[in-house]
C-alpha cells in the first residue's frame, strides 16, 4: 500500500503567500522552514527564489517576483503569475505567518521519519546488532538533514576576487604579473592600479552624470592585510612608475622655475632702488619716484615662481595636505604600505581629529584653510588620492576613531578584504615581464604628463547608453539602503556606490583611451566594467563594515554564537543566556532579542515551541536548540551518537 507523505497544501501556500505580502518576514520565517520543508515543487522552487531575493536585498512582492521569474524562465514553471495571486489570497493572517510556518516543518520532519521507517523495514532481516547500527546511522542521516548547515552571519565569508578583467589590457597584465611574481592577492595590486590611476587623473578630469551631478575622478582605496603579506614589494612596483613620472615632471619645471627666480630677484632689486631713490628725492621729484617704486613692487610680487610637482606624499598631517593640495593646484596622493595616516587624522600630533583636507579632498569641495602664522590657502577644485595597506587591527581601530564614520570618512574609502596567502605562496616565480612592467610605465606617465597640462578639469560626459545603464543602478540600490535593506547597516557608504561607480568608470575611459579619452563621453560597455568593479567593493565593503562591527545585532549574534561554541550547549532558555552573558554587553533580557532573531533567521537557533503556562508564578522563559555544527565540541564523534547510544 502507498500512502500519500504528509504535508499540507494550505500552510505551504500561506507560508509563500505571507513572504509575498510581508518580504521583511522572510528573514524570521527562514528560521523555521527551510526549502526542502515544502512538499511540492513548485512551493520548493518559489520559497528558493524568495528566499535568494531576500539575501541579495532585491524587492521580493508578486509583481517583481513575477517579472524576475519570467526573465529567467521560470514563471511557467512554477505556477505563473496567477498562481502567484492565488497564493497571496490564501493567507488568512500575517499574524499567524510563523505558525503556518511551523506546520509546513512538523510535516517535513513527520515525512523524514516516514520515510526513516521504510528505510529501516528494507534493512529486513540480519543480526540485531548491525541493524540497530544501521538504524543509528540512519536516524542520525535524517535529523542532520532536518536542519540544513546555517546561513552565514555576513558577507565576509567568501568575498569575492579583484576582477582583473574588468581592467584595460596593459593594465590588466601588470595587475596579474604583479600578484604572481609576489605570490600576494590580485586585490592588492588591483587596488593599487585604481590607485596609481587616481594619481594621475586627479583634479584634471570628472565625470558628468547627469547636469547637475558630476564626479571628480579620484579615489579612496585601503586594502587590509596581516602583516608579512609583501605589501611594501607590491607598493614599490606598482608606485614606482608614479615617482618616475613625478621626476620627469620636476625636469620639465626646473628650467621655468629658475628663469622665474631670476626674474623676481632682479625685479626685487629693481623695486628696492627705486624706494632708494624715492627716499632720496625732493619733494618735487619724491610722488613720482614713490609711484615708480610702487610699480616696481607690485611687478615683483606679480612673477610667481613655480613649485617643484609633486605626485605622492607619504605620512602627512591634515595641514600639510591642504598646504601641498595648494601648492600642487589640488592634486595630491597619499600611497601608503601602513595606516599611520589614520592615527595622524585622529590626532596624533594634535591631539584633536581633522578631517576636513580628506572629506573635501574627495568631494571636491572648495577648501580654504586660515592660519594666523601663514598666508590663507585656497583650493577650488581639491583632488586627493588615498591608497593604502592596513592591517586588520588597523581597520577595527578606525571604527572609534573620532569622527571617521559620523563626519563620512569611512563611507568615502573603498575597502578590499582579501583572502591571506601566507602559507599558500609557490617559490620561484617568474618576475614582471619586461614589456608588461614597460607597457605599464609607459601608458601611466604619459597619462601623468598629458593631464598635468590641463588647468580646468576635462568633463566627460555619458553616451545615452551609459545613462540608462547609471540609471538602472540607482534604481536596484535603492531598495538596498531601506531600513529593512541589505545595505542597511551600511547605508552611509552604499549611498556613495552610484558616484563610485561613476569615478571607476572615468578611470577605466581614461586607461583604455589616454589623454583621448579628456574630449570623449564614456561608452556603456566602460560603464559596465565599472559595475564589475563596483560590485567587488560592495561585498568587500560589507565584509569590512563588519569586521569593524558596524552592525551592533551581528556582533551581539557573534558574541552568542561564542558562548554556545565555548560551553557546547545544545539547548538552553533566554534566562539561562541572559544569566551567562548579562554583564556588560546587554542590560536587560530584551536587548537579546535582536541577536537571537538573527541567529534564528540564519539556521543556527531554532525556537522550541512555548510551553503552556500552568497556574500561577512566572512564566516559562523561551528556550532554542543549537545547531549541531556549532553546539558540538571540535574533533568529536557526531553529535547524535550520544543521543542515539
Amino acid at each position: 500500500m502507498h500512502r500519500t507523505p504528509p504535508h499540507d497544501n494550505a500552510a505551504e501556500q500561506a507560508v509563500i503567500g505571507a513572504a509575498l505580502l510581508a518580504p521583511a518576514l522572510i528573514g524570521e520565517l527562514t528560521g523555521i522552514v527551510t526549502t526542502d520543508d515544502f512538499y511540492r515543487p513548485a512551493h520548493a522552487g518559489l520559497w528558493r527564489v524568495l528566499v535568494e531575493l531576500h539575501a541579495a536585498g532585491e524587492p521580493g512582492d508578486p509583481v517583481s517576483v513575477a517579472a524576475y521569474l519570467a526573465s529567467s524562465g521560470g514563471l511557467a514553471r512554477l505556477g505563473g503569475a496567477a498562481y502567484l495571486h492565488t497564493l497571496v489570497v490564501s493567507v488568512p493572517t500575517l499574524d499567524n505567518a510563523t505558525h503556518y510556518a511551523r506546520i509546513v516543518a512538523e510535516h517535513a520532519r513527520r515525512r523524514a521519519v516516514v520515510d526513516l521507517g521504510e528505510r529501516l523495514t528494507r534493512i529486513g532481516d540480519g543480526d540485531a546488532a548491525d541493524l540497530l547500527a544501521s538504524g543509528r546511522a540512519l536516524l542520525a542521516d535524517v535529523t542532520v538533514a532536518a536542519w540544513p548547515p546555517p546561513i552565514p552571519l555576513t558577507a565576509r565569508h567568501g568575498a569575492p576576487p579583484f576582477p582583473v578583467d574588468a581592467l584595460p589590457g596593459w593594465l590588466a597584465a601588470m595587475v596579474a604579473a604583479v600578484a604572481e611574481f609576489t605570490q600576494t592577492p590580485t586585490d592588492l595590486a588591483g587596488c593599487l592600479a585604481l590607485a596609481a590611476l587616481s594619481t594621475a587623473a586627479g583634479g584634471r578630469a570628472c565625470v558628468e552624470i547627469r547636469p547637475g551631478w558630476r564626479e571628480p575622478c579620484n579615489l579612496f582605496t585601503v586594502v587590509v592585510l596581516p602583516p608579512g603579506s609583501r605589501k611594501s614589494a607590491v607598493f614599490a612596483t606598482m608606485t614606482g612608475p608614479l615617482l618616475a613620472a613625478e621626476r620627469t615632471l620636476i625636469d620639465r619645471a626646473k628650467p621655468a622655475i629658475v628663469e622665474a627666480e631670476l626674474a623676481r630677484r632682479v625685479a626685487t632689486k629693481a623695486a628696492e632702488r627705486a624706494a632708494n631713490a624715492a627716499a632720496h628725492a625732493d619733494n618735487a621729484a619724491q610722488d613720482r619716484l614713490l609711484a615708480d617704486a610702487a610699480g616696481a613692487t607690485m611687478n615683483a610680487d606679480a612673477i610667481a615662481v613655480p613649485v617643484l610637482p609633486r605626485l605622492v606624499a607619504d605620512d602627512v598631517t591634515s595641514e600639510q595636505a591642504a598646504s601641498l593640495l595648494a601648492e600642487q593646484g589640488g592634486r595630491l596622493a597619499v600611497l601608503s604600505a601602513e595606516g599611520g595616516i589614520f592615527a595622524t587624522l585622529a590626532g596624533r600630533y594634535s591631539g584633536a581629529p581633522n578631517l576636513e583636507v580628506f572629506l573635501k579632498g574627495h568631494a571636491g569641495d572648495m577648501l580654504r584653510v586660515d592660519r594666523r602664522s601663514r598666508p590663507a590657502e585656497h583650493v577650488d577644485r581639491p583632488a586627493l588620492t588615498l591608497g593604502l595597506a592596513i592591517q586588520p587591527e588597523v581597520l577595527r581601530d578606525i571604527a572609534s576613531m573620532p569622527g571617521f564614520r559620523g563626519k563620512g570618512l569611512i563611507a568615502r574609502i573603498l575597502f578590499s578584504v582579501p583572502e591571506n596567502t601566507v602559507g599558500r605562496r609557490r617559490i620561484g616565480t617568474d618576475p614582471v615581464p619586461l614589456a608588461v612592467a614597460d607597457a605599464y610605465a609607459d601608458r601611466l606617465g604619459a597619462l601623468v604628463a598629458a593631464l598635468d597640462e590641463w588647468t580646468d578639469p576635462a568633463i566627460m560626459p555619458l553616451l545615452p547608453a551609459a545613462n540608462a545603464r547609471v540609471l538602472d543602478i540607482e534604481r536596484e540600490v535603492e531598495p538596498r539602503l531601506g531600513p529593512a535593506g541589505a545595505w542597511a547597516h551600511i547605508v552611509d557608504w552604499g549611498s556613495k556606490y552610484v558616484g563610485a561607480i561613476a569615478r571607476l568608470a572615468g578611470l577605466l575611459h581614461l586607461a583604455a583611451r589616454g589623454s583621448d579619452g579628456c574630449t570623449r563621453p564614456i561608452d556603456v560597455d566602460t560603464v559596465d566594467q565599472a559595475v564589475t568593479l563596483g560590485r567587488y567593493f560592495a561585498e568587500h565593503a560589507l565584509a569590512a563594515f563588519d569586521d569593524m562591527g558596524a552592525d551592533p545585532v551581528v556582533d551581539d549574534g557573534r558574541h552568542i554564537l561564542a558562548w554556545i561554541e565555548r560551553t557546547a550547549c545544545r539547548r538552553f532558555t533566554k534566562r539561562e543566556l541572559f544569566s551567562a552573558l548579562s554583564r556588560g554587553r546587554f542590560r536587560k533580557a530584551a536587548d537579546l532579542d535582536p541577536a537571537l532573531n538573527l541567529l534564528q533567521s540564519h539556521g543556527f537557533l531554532r525556537a522550541e515551541p512555548t510551553p503552556e503556562r500552568g497556574g500561577a508564578g512566572r512564566p516559562p522563559s523561551p528556550a532554542w536548540l543549537t545547531h549541531p555544527d556549532i553546539a558540538r565540541p571540535a574533533a568529536t564523534v557526531h553529535p547524535l551518537s550520544a543521543v542515539t547510544g
